[in-house]
């Protein structure tokens, strides 16, 4: 068995494929492996190249693997739908170039959710014919991704979207078909939930198809619960930390990893806000040197 250590272009503050302030994609993938990685995300699509020649000629010079692309869009929108299809596609046909294998779905931030991140008590809720048509959509987009395009794919619980506390999560998997549709599972986002990571990898590791390795300062947890911040104001705070400064038990999540016989790649995501100035290398080189000191090759 084993586990391989990636990054992700978001640890680099790379969110949107059209935000000026992303740095060239080259060098993401120079630094990525500047910083010790093998693996690496797609970012969203539009970011790196679409032409398979291009990317391959990249990723090869800097012997990296591509990992898998996130399909972070408006699912919860009826009438972003188009643009979640062209998402989906256009990941799946970089995804298969390169020979990728994880597809991962995430509900990207609503206005209608983004004030009480961290507050499930608190958040909107779909009623029952807004649901049922979200779930469809998510069930449409994994049915393209496993069955269409053969790859893994996995849903991801995100902060400020309506696939983000573990009811949701869970009400999910029980009425989509595993055939379809698995866990990408981020221990961050689970713990700014308001959950225990290591709980629910606990309960539902058989459904775990991928792993985003994401922290959580406490400390900026509790104020923003308390002072009922909403998620990008929190994400300026720096709610996300480097691995091993906050409340996510890693060790715990290595060894339920071990015991259950997972293999494949888990990715580092150290979400950044680049108005902030930033360390992405010193910071992924960091994540990378803690893994290893607690066991991970």
């Amino acid at each position: 068995m084993t586990i391989r250590i990636g990054n992700a272009p978001c640890s680099w503050g790379v969110e949107f494929a059209d935000d000026p302030r992303n740095p060239a994609w080259r060098t993401v993938l120079k630094e990525c492996a500047e910083a010790g990685y093998k693996g690496i995300e797609l970012g969203p699509v539009g970011f790196m190249p679409e032409d398979p020649a291009v990317l391959a000629e990249a990723l090869d010079e800097c012997d990296l693997e591509l990992i898998g692309g996130v399909v972070f869009r408006a699912f919860h929108d009826p009438a972003q739908w188009d643009d979640v299809l062209d998402g989906t596609h256009r990941t799946c046909k970089a995804l298969k170039a390169h020979g990728a294998q994880h597809l991962v779905l995430i509900d990207s931030i609503s206005e209608r959710r983004a004030p009480t991140a961290g507050r499930a008590g608190e958040a909107e809720q779909m009623d029952p014919t807004e649901w049922t048509a979200y779930r469809a959509r998510i069930a449409e987009a994994a049915r393209i991704g496993s069955q269409d395009y053969g790859l893994t794919v996995g849903i991801h619980a995100h902060a400020a979207g309506f696939m983000d506390f573990e009811p949701e999560l869970e009400r999910l998997l029980d009425e989509v078909d595993s055939d379809i549709l698995n866990i990408c599972f981020d221990t961050g986002h689970h713990s700014y939930a308001g959950f225990d990571p290591v709980a629910f990898m606990q309960r539902h590791i058989d459904r775990i198809s991928y792993m985003h390795f994401k922290d959580i300062n406490p400390a900026v947890k509790a104020d923003v619960i308390a002072k009922r911040t909403g998620f990008y104001d929190a994400c300026g705070q720096g709610i996300f930390c480097n691995l091993g400064d906050g409340d996510v038990d890693f060790p715990a999540v290595r060894q339920i990893l071990l015991d259950n016989g997972f293999s494949g790649w888990c990715t580092v995501e150290q979400d950044c806000d680049p108005t902030l100035d930033p360390d992405p290398v010193g910071d992924a080189r960091l994540n990378r040197e803690y893994l290893e000191s607690i066991g991970f090759n």
